[in-house]
């Protein structure tokens, strides 16, 4: 083994000797060797809004919007990854880890200790492959939900902000994952995990975030399963479409921020298509949330019924240009049988309809930034749900306008 002249001099006075050097010098070799294969990511997610009208006590209720974010200058989160990706080994082995910092971070929801403090774990889970048929890979630990047209992570998503199907569906999950391609155009996922909703390491037996409300037994877990595919190039232009659909079926610590735990249901059923107009993709999502808890015992709280969500998505890839455009169209609508109506507010009431409108321009000026401008429309169907300074709304529309700046290294 061939050492630096510093190793040698300290030896030559007696200070160190060569033989636990060599060690020192091996056990250095394989920290760098594994470091080698590990890579850092991540994003600075930052945005500015201005919201129509005076008032924003009552903002539309989608996930990672509110009134925290109207009329002003935001830092939504930042993003850190570590991460050592399977390679192409017979058996191997990996993990992810995803932190989040800043306000987004207490919407994720995943802290155990239930306590915001603009800090969260997104996922943590270790990687693994097993060499049966194309091979299994697994995920152990905390990771994304499997189901939904838009990501968790912000710059995946062709819109800056997100959907209502988006907002009723789980986040992430603590539990294990196997996933398995039977070709190039179909692969599965089935799961088993904690609870459906976020907080790392809940337990269907502790009941809701708050703690005692309808709890389960400890054998009360939570199920997940999906089927992708993914159209081949021999159908020529719509080569690369995908249709997606699946379902997570569980114990919830809070159904709809109601502070209410118990089983629910979510389906969802998507897909985006390519066309024959070069640069333009269309998609489509439906989203159901079911609860029933029509039998919960003596001194629990009742909850049952549907909330579900159609959006239409479209986006164009100026071609030989920097410029992208992205459109999507949706309706929200519900009936929930709860002393407090639907937890999105009383506001909205049962078997009352919202209607978003999204419009996006998208022009990646920098390197490694996306940059975007937002234009949103809300409208509750019946009744006032918008606007105002206190918990009374004053307006059926809202309007935002946005401006979204991401950097990712």
């Amino acid at each position: 083994m061939k050492f630096n002249k510093w190793t040698i001099g300290l030896a030559a006075v007696g200070v160190v000797s060569l033989a636990s050097a060599a060690k020192a010098e091996e056990k250095a070799n394989m920290v760098q060797t594994a470091l080698s294969s590990t890579s850092l990511s991540g994003y600075v997610d930052t945005s500015a809004q201005w919201n129509f009208g005076t008032g924003n006590a009552n903002t539309p209720p989608y996930k990672f919007g509110g009134a925290g974010k109207a009329d002003g200058f935001n830092l939504d989160v930042v993003q850190l990854r570590i991460e050592k990706p399977l390679d192409e080994q017979t058996w191997a082995a990996g993990y992810r880890v995803d932190l989040w910092a800043g306000p987004d971070a207490n919407v994720l929801g995943t802290q155990s200790t239930r306590v915001a403090a603009d800090f969260a774990i997104r996922q943590a889970y270790v990687a693994l492959r097993m060499p049966i048929g194309n091979g299994i890979d697994w995920k152990v630990g905390v990771f994304d939900s499997i189901i939904g047209h838009e990501s968790v992570e912000s710059p995946n998503n062709p819109n800056y902000t997100r959907s209502y199907g988006h907002s009723i569906e789980p986040q992430t999950h603590t539990g294990v994952l196997a996933s398995y391609r039977f070709c190039d155009m179909v692969s599965a996922s089935v799961g088993i995990a904690n609870t459906v909703n976020s907080a790392i390491n809940s337990r269907a037996q502790t009941g809701s975030v708050a703690g005692g409300a309808n709890p389960y037994a400890e054998s009360y877990k939570s199920y997940m399963g999906s089927v992708a595919i993914t159209v081949p190039d021999s159908l020529g232009f719509l080569a690369g479409s995908t249709f997606y659909g699946g379902v997570v079926n569980g114990y919830n610590n809070s159904v709809l921020g109601s502070g209410v735990g118990m089983p629910v249901l979510n389906a969802y059923l998507g897909g985006t298509i390519a066309t024959p107009v070069a640069g333009l993709r269309v998609g489509a999502a439906w989203d159901l949330l079911s609860v029933d808890n029509s039998t919960v015992l003596p001194g629990h709280t009742k909850l049952e019924g549907d909330i579900w969500s159609l959006a239409g998505y479209a986006s164009f890839q100026v071609p030989d240009t920097k410029l992208s455009l992205h459109g999507r169209f949706e309706y929200a609508t519900g009936d929930v049988d709860h002393p407090a109506g639907l937890a999105t507010g009383t506001r909205f009431g049962n078997n009352n309809g919202i209607f978003a409108a999204t419009a996006t321009v998208q022009y990646d000026l920098w390197a490694n930034v996306i940059s975007r401008a937002e234009f949103r429309w809300d409208h509750v169907e019946h009744g006032q749900a918008f606007g105002g300074s206190t918990a009374t709304p004053t307006r059926d529309n809202a309007f935002m306008l946005a401006a979204n700046l991401i950097y990712k290294f």
